[in-house]
């Protein structure tokens, strides 16, 4: 069965959700410490942690993928 992504491309992704992850974090951090809303704050740590594990199940996928093959259509 050919491959639907390359290497690069679920590396790519594995950055862009983690970048995520990283701004997600930062807004439960500050909605923490600067507001009382405890509901505000586990939402953003959620959906922070959930951005978190599409990190690393793209870099799982990448891992399993040769740094030189193109997708086939």
């Amino acid at each position: 069965m050919p491959n639907l992504i390359t290497r690069e491309q679920a590396l790519a992704e594995a950055v862009n959700a983690a970048v995520n992850a990283k701004f997600l974090a930062r807004q439960a951090h500050d909605a923490a410490s600067y507001t009382e809303s405890q509901a505000r704050t586990s939402v953003y740590a959620t959906a922070s942690g959930a951005w978190s594990d599409v990190a690393r199940a793209y870099t799982d996928i990448a891992a399993q993928l040769p740094a030189d093959e193109k997708p086939e259509a």
